[in-house]
């Protein structure tokens, strides 16, 4: 019977201690107003060491200034920059992806956005997303060069 009485307490200290942890207000629950002219890009086919960028554009439809506090690539073949000031209503920005083409095959990598709300101390997350593939490197690639109107050296 202790047993069983002490289980109960433990679970629910628990569970008391889990909701005191959530934030009040919602603040979880935040949507930033951030709206992109894309969320997905598509490279299609590029070559092996070919440009690898592009950009993602954004309004702040919202009434509230916001910032993105931090931009990060899936892996570090893609390499993400963003403004670092607050971005204000009705304003716009970029998000500047650059992906290693020197890897060659399928590209499906996503850039996640961390977004913060200047008035009230809210985060929210935002996830952008790169596709295409890229061509193998040439058959000649790391072989040396030919050198023309040279003779074979004899022995």
């Amino acid at each position: 019977m202790k047993r069983i009485f002490l289980a109960l307490v433990v679970a629910l200290s628990g569970s008391l201690a889990l909701n005191a942890q959530a934030p009040a207000g919602g603040e979880q629950n935040w949507t930033p107003a951030i709206q992109f002219e894309k969320e997905t890009h598509d490279y299609g086919t590029v070559k092996h060491g070919g440009d690898g960028t592009c950009e993602f554009s954004f309004t702040n439809n919202g009434k509230e200034p916001f910032l993105i506090t931090n931009a990060r690539g899936s892996c570090g073949c893609t390499v993400p920059e963003w403004p670092k000031e607050a971005i204000a209503p009705g304003k716009t920005g970029k998000i500047r992806v650059s992906y290693d083409t020197k890897r060659a095959g399928a590209i499906n990598k996503n850039v996640t956005l961390t977004i913060q709300n200047m008035d009230k101390d809210k985060t929210a997350t935002k996830t952008l997303y790169i596709k295409g593939n890229v061509e193998p490197p040439p058959a000649d690639a790391g072989m040396p060069e030919k050198k023309q109107g040279m003779a074979p050296v004899e022995k």
